[in-house]
C-alpha cells in the first residue's frame, strides 16, 4: 500500500478587528492539535494555540492594532517513518522519528504475519522495531505523542527477489533421545550467519547450555546445529522460535519470508555402546545394561569397515532396500533388510542381518553396518528412540563420524564446538 500524504497547511492569522468586550464577545475555543503526513515520511503536525498577548511555543505572540494581541503562528512538531514508499527495502528495522516532543506509543501493524514490537527511547524521540521489515508486506504505522497528537501512514515492501527455506530437526512434538541436535538445513547459501543465527531463539525447560555451530552437511548444503555441551537430561522440553520473516541470508541466498518452530521433549536417557573388537552391542538405560549381544560390523581394511565415534540414531526406516551401488560399493550386495535404523548420511546402518550369522560375536564382516540377529535387531528396534547416540569404539574403522554425516557433531569438542558460531 504506497504511503498516504496529506498537506498540511500554515495556521493562516485571520485579519484584525477592532477588539470587542467581554462580555459581548464569546471566548474562541482553542484550535484541537492536527497531524499531518509530508510527501514520502509520516509527518506528526502539532498545533498549538496561544492566549492572547501570550507566547507560544514557537516564539512570541503578534502585536496587534491597537495593542490588542492576535494569535500566534501555531508551534509544530513532526515524525518521519523510514522505510518509506510503495517499494520499500526490506530487512531493516522499521523507525518513527519525532522531531520534538516525546512519544507516547507506536504501532506497526501488517497486512500478513505479525504486528511488529519495538521500543521508545530514553529520549522519547526514536522508535524502533526489534524485528526488520518483512518483503512483500504492507505496514500502517500509528503513532501518538504525550500532547494529545496522532498519525497514521503506511509503507509496502518490495517483494524477495530470491526466497530461502529450511528444513528442521527433530519434528513437533516429537520425543528424542538424549543426543538428538537441533538442526537446521538451508535451501540456499548462507553467507550472512550472524543475522540469521541471531533470529534462532532456543529455549530449554531447564537452562540446559548449548550452542550453535555451523556446519556443511552431507548434502553440501549449509547446516546449522544447535548441540547442549553434554547430553540432555531426560524430560527437558526444547522450543525452538526461528524469527526468520524478513532476514536477508546474503547474495545468492535470499529473504527468508516466513517464521518457523518447533518443540520437543527428551525421552529415556538411553545409550547403545558398540564395541567393534568385541563383537558386540549393549544397550544401557540409565546407566543399567538392559540388553547385550553379539553383532558383526563392517570388514576392516577398507571402504567396507564402520565408522567410529558417537553417531545419533536419524530414523528408524523399517524395512528397506539396500542396494551398494548406492554407497559407492559397486554390485556387491541388493537385499530387503529388516528392523533398519539409519545412523548415517552415508549408509551405515544397525539392522538385522541373518546372512552374517556366522560371524556374530567372532568377526567382522558386513559392508561397513551394524547387523544383529532378527530376534536381536527387533528388540533394539522396539527400544530405540531417534535421537538415541550409538557410541562406537574399537580400532577395525575407518575414521570417526563426520559432523555432518548424521549428527556427528559429538564427535567435536565443547570449544571447538562453539568456535563454530557465528557470534562466538
Amino acid at each position: 500500500m504506497p504511503l498516504h500524504r496529506r498537506t498540511s497547511k500554515a495556521l493562516e492569522v485571520p485579519p484584525l478587528i477592532p477588539a470587542i468586550p467581554a462580555s459581548v464577545a464569546p471566548a474562541r475555543p482553542p484550535r484541537p492539535a492536527r497531524l499531518a503526513l509530508a510527501a514520502g515520511t509520516a509527518v506528526l503536525g502539532i498545533a498549538l494555540t496561544a492566549c492572547s498577548g501570550s507566547v507560544a511555543a514557537s516564539g512570541r505572540a503578534d502585536a496587534g492594532r491597537g495593542g490588542d494581541s492576535g494569535p500566534s503562528k501555531a508551534a509544530r512538531t513532526s515524525i518521519s517513518v523510514s522505510p518509506h514508499g510503495p517499494a520499500a527495502a526490506a530487512g531493516k528495522p522499521v523507525t518513527v522519528t519525532l522531531a520534538a516532543g516525546k512519544l507516547r506509543e507506536v504501532t506497526v501493524s501488517a497486512t500478513e504475519g505479525k504486528a511488529l514490537t519495538g521500543r521508545i527511547s530514553a529520549d522519547g524521540r526514536t522508535w524502533t522495531s526489534d524485528r526488520v521489515a518483512a518483503p512483500g508486506t504492507a505496514y500502517r504505522v500509528e503513532a501518538r505523542d504525550t500532547g494529545g497528537g496522532s498519525d497514521t501512514a503506511s509503507f509496502t515492501t518490495a517483494a524477495a527477489a530470491k526466497v530461502n527455506k529450511l528444513t528442521l530437526a527433530p519434528g513437533k512434538n516429537t520425543t528424542v533421545g538424549i543426543a538428538q541436535p537441533l538442526s537446521i538445513v538451508f535451501d540456499n547459501p548462507v553467507k550472512d550467519r550472524a543475522a540469521v543465527e541471531k533470529a534462532l531463539k532456543v529455549s530449554t525447560s531447564n537452562n540446559t547450555e548449548g550452542s550453535w555451530g555451523w556446519l556443511r552437511d552431507y548434502s553440501g548444503r549449509d547446516r546449522v546445529d544447535w548441540r547442549p555441551k553434554e547430553y540432555w537430561k531426560s524430560g527437558t522440553r526444547i522450543t525452538l522460535d526461528a524469527e526468520l520473516n524478513g532476514v536477508d541470508s546474503g547474495p545468492s541466498g535470499g529473504f527468508f519470508v516466513r517464521d518457523y518452530a518447533t518443540t520437543f521433549t527428551v525421552g529415556a536417557s538411553q545409550v547403545v555402546k558398540v564395541d567393534l573388537d568385541r563383537h558386540r552391542l549393549a544397550l544401557r538405560r540409565d546407566g543399567r545394561t538392559v540388553m547385550d549381544v553379539p553383532m558383526s560390523a563392517g570388514t576392516p581394511g577398507g571402504d567396507k569397515a564402520s565408522w567410529r565415534g558417537t553417531a545419533v540414531l536419524m530414523a528408524k526406516e523399517g524395512t528397506i532396500n539396500m542396494r551398494s551401488e548406492t554407497v559407492g560399493l559397486g554390485h556387491t550386495y541388493d537385499k530387503m533388510v529388516d528392523y533398519s535404523m539409519r545412523l548415517t548420511w552415508s549408509g551405515m546402518y544397525a539392522h538385522a542381518a541373518p546372512w552374517n550369522a556366522a560371524y556374530f560375536g567372532r568377526a567382522n564382516h558386513s559392508s561397513g553396518c551394524v547387523g544383529m540377529s532378527d530376534a536381536d535387531a527387533a528388540s533394539l528396534y522396539r527400544q530405540a528412540h531417534v535421537g538415541d547416540p550409538f557410541e562406537i569404539t574399537g580400532a577395525d574403522a575407518k575414521g570417526t563420524v563426520a559432523e555432518g554425516n548424521g549428527y556427528g557433531a559429538w564427535n567435536v569438542s565443547w570449544s571447538d564446538w562453539q568456535a563454530k558460531s557465528a557470534l562466538a
